[in-house]
């Protein structure tokens, strides 16, 4: 799809709508870590950056995007129904009895889904792996990983950190949603990780910190990263956790609002507030 940044920008505001209802429909989820990581989600999916096909979601050549963050599936299954991968009203049901659209994405349950994740700190472990099955298959497919900011707290992230530099995996970008909150309080308060990107570079990786919520710096971003030869990338993505709804979210006095939807008498203010374009 053309690289088109209005395209892109209208794109982000018809998903943060669909996390908004889908989730309030639900009674729960992850709302707020599904908004932070929108702008990111969308230049990857229909900003021209991931290969992918919905008509044939195994095809072997496709790049691989990993949402190690399970708990935002949300966002993730906002954006595959958007992108063909499965009937757009199926959105709707979120965490319901016999749906595919589970609390944390299934592989086995949903086309387009790439890896099941949602126990924190595996998915970068596992983007190592496919990115290594790429150079041993001979193949030219890139993978993406997302993790949370608090999801660097798990240890096994910085051995997989190491392995991807030891390989000189130029074929791996991860993504960081640097929203400063994870499920107890500020990420810095829990386990203070700064500097992600000093650490990043430490192990060997190239590193930028961004804006994680401008599509414009997003898009320089992967276009940064794609022209990496030898070594793996990490982009910091400084994002708000419920980007998009902030003001709403002050009104209700928790700017976290970790897991938990937004009441159904809100909801309409909210999706008044995303078209808007709020912050």
């Amino acid at each position: 799809m053309p690289n088109n940044l209005d395209a892109l920008l209208a794109r982000a505001k018809s998903i943060r709508e669909d996390i908004l209802r889908m989730t309030t429909e639900a009674g729960s989820g992850h709302p707020s870590s599904s908004l932070s990581a929108v702008e990111v989600m969308t230049a990857l999916y229909f900003g021209g950056f991931l290969r992918h096909d919905a008509k044939n979601p195994r095809w072997p050549d496709r790049d691989r995007f990993i949402l190690s963050k399970g708990h935002a599936a949300p966002v993730l299954y906002a954006v595959l129904a958007q992108a063909g991968y499965f009937p757009h009203d199926q959105i709707m049901t979120l965490r319901k009895l016999d749906s595919p659209l589970e609390g944390h994405p299934n592989m086995r349950r949903l086309p387009g889904v790439e890896a099941s994740t949602g126990s924190l700190g595996q998915g970068l472990s596992q983007g190592v792996g496919h990115a290594l099955a790429a150079r041993i298959d001979q193949k030219s497919y890139h993978t993406y990983v997302m993790t949370g900011d608090g999801e660097l707290d798990q240890g096994q992230n910085w051995e997989a950190a190491a392995a991807a530099a030891k390989y000189q995996l130029d074929n791996l970008t991860l993504i960081v949603d640097r929203n400063h909150y994870q499920q107890t309080g500020a990420a810095e308060e829990v386990l203070n990780m700064d500097p992600i990107d000093g650490k990043f570079a430490a192990f060997g990786w190239k590193t930028q910190v961004i804006n994680g919520n401008d599509m414009r710096e997003v898009l320089k971003a992967l276009d940064r990263a794609n022209a990496v030869q030898g070594l793996p990338t990490c982009i910091v993505a400084l994002t708000h956790k419920g980007q998009g709804i902030l003001n709403v979210l002050r009104k209700l006095g928790d700017v976290n609002f970790h897991g938990k939807p937004l009441p159904a008498k809100n909801l309409d203010e909210a999706l008044a507030e995303v078209a808007a374009g709020g912050e």
